[in-house]
């Protein structure tokens, strides 16, 4: 766009005359609004799990899950603080439950993920069906479900809470309420959405119109059996490994309407080749370590050397490539299903030069 016409004082004056009617002049401000590319003011960022677990610990001792009703510490993205926004539309907290806590069940406007980061043996209960959880499993509380945590285990539960709360609130569409009882009741078996229609077959005459997965708990034993299958093949896609998307089983669209989930393994010495995409991603290190090389709108070079456990967001339109310095595992999630809702999303691969939306 051209740079913006010259204000001079009779421009001025104007200006703060149709003012006084809640008029301002688009010339002035439109160079801001269309930009030739993303520029989100999102940065990137890194949460080395060990340097903050004793932050998590801690916060399990000053306050109780009652009291909390989500204990969580959210991800601020250092580019959005204030906002609690790991990237310009998506919400992530790393949420503590420690042995014989609940979590009060509540339900509300936004549509959030559960991916388990340390532990196992802790709940969730959606809806009446309640899944226990482990590392690596990626669970879904449908928008306006009712749901309740609570650990039975004799150690603490960490997990990733990935929420469309920006989304939601752009639309102004929050709605929230608690139930009346700590917990919701149980009314169907444990595994029962996974075993209906998790295992490639759905009852006869079933109509599912919820635009959510019928499917609330993928199990990271086998997702990861999945991509040890495939990797038999080779097919290393050279900018993401091995990178597989969680499906709603019903018509194989994503998993979650506002928030696409993957998977993805990176072979032992990989060096992908450079990638942007219009989705700002979050990633949690599930197994291996490595290292991963972002370039922000002005050129300058982060990197970030990961392990497990780890979180780390690349934003929007940022080039970045992966090393594995030994076989990787990452989760990742991002606002994708809402842009190609939109028809908005696009990636470049390869290097710059080659590179073509």
């Amino acid at each position: 766009m051209e740079a913006k016409p010259k204000l001079t004082p009779e421009r001025a004056a104007y200006y703060k005359k149709i003012d006084g009617s809640n008029l301002a002049p688009l010339w002035e401000v439109l160079g801001g609004l269309i930009i030739k590319e993303p520029r989100s003011p999102a940065r990137p960022a890194h949460w080395r799990y060990d340097e903050i677990r004793p932050f998590i610990l801690d916060a399990g001792r000053l306050i109780t899950a009652k009291e909390a009703e989500r204990r969580v510490l959210v991800l601020e993205n250092p580019g959005l603080k204030g906002q609690s926004k790991i990237t310009n539309t998506l919400y992530a907290g790393l949420q503590l439950i420690l042995p014989g806590e609940v979590a009060p069940a509540h339900r509300h406007s936004q549509s959030a993920l559960r991916f388990i980061v340390e532990g196992s043996g802790a709940f969730t209960a959606v809806d009446g069906e309640k899944t226990i959880m482990h590392e690596g499993d990626f669970v879904i509380t449908p928008s306006w479900t009712w749901h309740d945590h609570g650990n039975d285990s004799d150690a603490p539960m960490v997990w990733m809470d990935g929420l469309d709360i920006p989304i939601v609130g752009l639309l102004d569409a929050q709605f929230a309420e608690g139930y009346p009882d700590e917990r919701h009741p149980v009314t169907r078996p444990a595994g029962d959405s996974l075993a209906r229609y998790g295992s490639g077959l759905l009852p006869v005459g079933y109509e599912h119109k919820a635009p959510t997965s019928p499917v609330f708990n993928y199990p990271y034993a086998r997702t990861r059996e999945a991509l040890e299958t495939m990797r038999r093949r080779e097919a290393w896609d050279p900018c993401h490994g091995l990178k597989m998307r969680y499906v709603n089983p019903v018509d194989g669209g994503w998993a979650m309407p506002t928030i696409g989930t993957f998977m993805q393994m990176l072979p032992k010495d990989i060096h992908t080749s450079p990638y942007r995409s219009t989705d700002g991603a979050v990633f949690s290190v599930v197994e291996g370590s490595g290292r991963t090389v972002v370039t922000g709108h002005d050129g300058a070079e982060t990197t970030f050397e990961w392990r497990k456990r780890d979180t780390f967001i690349v934003p929007s339109w940022m080039w970045h490539r992966h090393e594995a310095d030994s076989d990787a595992v990452l989760f990742s999630f991002s606002d994708r299903p809402v842009q190609e809702k939109l028809g908005l999303w696009r990636e470049m691969r390869g290097n710059r030069e080659a590179g073509r939306a």
